[in-house]
This record gives structure tokens, C-alpha cells and sequence, in this order.
């Protein structure tokens, strides 16, 4: 379904980290709904390079693309070559920036303040030179130990929050100097759905716990995960926010949950009931505790006023469109891998 009255038909769209799990989502929106859109999508997909951590250092995955037929280019947005050539060869309208190191446990902080606040103020002048609206992502990571979930009340407490937080002041500092496009950034809480697969270990419980029940195996949850919180929010409600930010009322960075926090305890009883597989559950100790964040629950006022933003989907509506992914998956991925 189209989320806003703006015809995107003939308009030129730049999406980053296109290969990933939100950008690849805005790539099939934007073909689905605007036939006529020139859509570039740029990632600079997975190798065998990881971090210290031992996580890889691109989620890029070009299953996540299998069946788009806009413009693929492979590339680095740390490239200033890259960017120049992008801002010469194209006359961009919108860019949805979504590249970024998402993983919250990556230690090299040079490279994540690099990759993430350097390239996006890079990319941000050409938006503005290109006269080209900006919907770039934010993150809930940047609330960190806080326990107010609204703008200005961010409290990060790892590198990727902080570079976040460093994102949104550089938006609001362009904001200030008067520029004629619109910034939007989005901060996503816990995000689940189809094209999540490829982060590996960093996908939603959702699709873990999943395909554990499927595999025979019993959910293993901390112990007093009824009482561990989260905002829970679907692929298309972040898809439905990025669409409607280019129709903002104002520039600004905005919340994106669903407004209602739900527990880890909820994921598994709704997958085991829909899967209609009860394979019990194991209570683990919380190895985290100290550094871990209990509650999440976004304050969306802002958003819907703003952006015309209303969640469409509950927890349980989100599961069940997302169990038919989450069967084929298994079949293809897990019990093959």
C-alpha cells in the first residue's frame, strides 16, 4: 500500500545499505509502488572481513535483492571518491540513508564514528547541494541508560549510540542554519520482519526463537523475561515512517516503535501458539546484568503529529505476517545451513 500522496514516479532515489534489512524493504516498496522511480541502490555488501568481535563487518546480502530491478553499485560510503562520482552522475530528490555498523558490540570506535557521523555529514552535503531530501536512520540505542524515551533525553552507554546521538546534532545543526530540503532521522526501536535473516546473530528474537521452536529446540529466555521489555515494531511500520517522512510537517529526528512495550516471554507464547508448537521454555541467567536496558517504550506524540505516523501493526498482527518468512527461511536457510 502507498503510505503518502507524493508521486515518487520519475524521481531519482538513493538508498545506502540497500542489501541490508530496512533498505532493501525501501527498494521493493519504492518498485512495487513507483514503476517509474529510478532507484540506486548502494551497499557495500558482505565479505569474509569481521571485526574483533568476530561479527562481520557488512549484514549486505544480495538475497535480500533477488527480484530488484533498479540500479545495484557496490561501494563503501567511507569512499569520498564514491560520493563525488554519486553526486556528478545523478540529480538525487530523496536519499534514505541506512548504512551504518549496527552492531552494538563492534569496539573499533574509530571506524563506527567514521562510517557512521563523518560519511553521513558527507552524504548530507550532497543532499543539500543536490536540493534532495534527507530520511536518514537513527537508532533507540541512543537512549541507551536512559529512562525517558523521548528526544533530548538520550543516554548511550556504546559506541553505536553515541554515534547516533552525533548523527541527529550534526541534522540539527543544518537544521538551524535555515537549509532548504527537509532532515528527517528516524529512531527505530526493536525492529523484526522479513529481510532480517542475514544480520546473523544480530537478527530479531523473533526469527530466532522461530526457528528454534521449528528446529525441536526450547526456548532459552532470561530468567524474569516477563519483566524485560521491549518496543517491538515491524518491517512495515518502519517502511510506512520512512515514506511518510517525506511529507514531514518538520524537520527532526522522531521515534519509531509502536508506543507499547512487550516482553520476551510474549514473542515466544505468540510464536508457540501460532506455530502450534509447544516446546516449552528454559530460563537462563541474564549474563547482562548491569549493562542492559530492562524497559524500551517509544513516545511517538511527536511522530504522529509530525509525520502522520500511526503503527499498524500489534506484536501479535507482526508474527503472524511474518511466520510464512520466517517457515520458508527454515526450510531454505536453516535446515540446509
Amino acid at each position: 500500500m502507498k503510505y503518502t500522496n507524493i508521486d515518487f514516479n520519475n524521481k531519482t532515489i538513493l538508498i545506502t545499505g540497500a542489501a541490508g534489512f530496512i533498505g532493501s524493504s525501501l527498494c521493493f516498496y519504492f518498485q512495487e509502488n513507483y514503476p517509474d522511480a529510478e532507484i540506486i541502490a548502494l551497499d557495500c555488501f558482505r565479505s569474509g572481513e569481521t571485526f574483533s568481535n568476530g561479527n562481520l563487518k557488512s549484514f549486505g546480502h544480495f538475497k535480500n535483492l533477488l527480484g530488484f530491478n533498479g540500479q545495484v553499485i557496490s561501494g563503501d560510503i567511507n569512499d569520498k571518491e564514491l560520493l563525488k562520482e554519486l553526486e556528478r552522475n545523478f540529480n538525487l530528490d530523496y536519499i534514505f540513508h541506512q548504512a551504518a555498523i549496527s552492531d552494538t558490540t563492534v569496539q573499533e570506535q574509530d571506524l563506527m564514528v567514521q562510517t557512521n557521523v563523518n560519511a553521513y555529514e558527507d552524504l548530507l552535503k550532497i543532499a543539500i547541494a543536490h536540493g534532495a531530501n534527507m530520511i536518514y536512520a537513527s537508532s533507540a540505542a541512543t537512549y541507551g541508560d536512559s529512562d525517558r524515551f523521548e528526544v533530548g533525553f538520550e543516554q548511550p552507554n556504546n559506541a553505536y549510540g553515541f554515534s547516533k546521538v552525533m548523527m541527529d546534532n550534526i541534522s540539527y545543526k543544518y537544521i538551524k542554519k535555515g537549509v532548504d530540503i527537509s532532515i528527517v532521522g528516524l529512531k527505530y526501536f526493536n525492529v523484526y520482519g522479513p529481510r532480517e535473516f542475514f544480520k546473523n546473530k544480530t537478527a530479531s528474537m523473533v526469527v530466532q526463537f522461530g526457528h528454534q521452536i521449528l528446529n525441536g529446540q526450547t526456548p532459552k529466555l532470561f530468567e524474569g523475561s516477563d519483566k524485560i521489555l521491549r518496543d517491538f515494531i515491524y518491517i512495515e511500520d518502519i517502511v510506512q515512517a520512512n515514506i511518510k517522512a517525506c511529507a514531514a510537517k518538520q524537520s527532526g529526528v522522531y521515534n519509531v516503535g509502536t508506543g507499547c512495550a512487550r516482553s520476551f516471554e510474549d514473542i515466544v507464547n505468540i510464536l508457540q501458539k501460532e506455530l502450534e508448537i509447544d516446546n516449552g521454555k528454559e530460563y537462563i541467567p541474564n549474563p547482562f546484568v548491569g549493562s542492559y536496558q530492562f524497559f524500551t517504550e517509544a513516545n511517538i506524540k511527536s511522530t504522529k503529529e509530525n509525520l502522520d505516523y500511526e503503527p499498524r501493526f500489534s506484536m501479535e498482527e507482526g508474527i503472524k505476517a511474518y511466520l510464512p518468512e520466517i517457515k520458508r527461511l527454515f526450510e531454505t536457510e536453516v535446515k540446509k545451513g
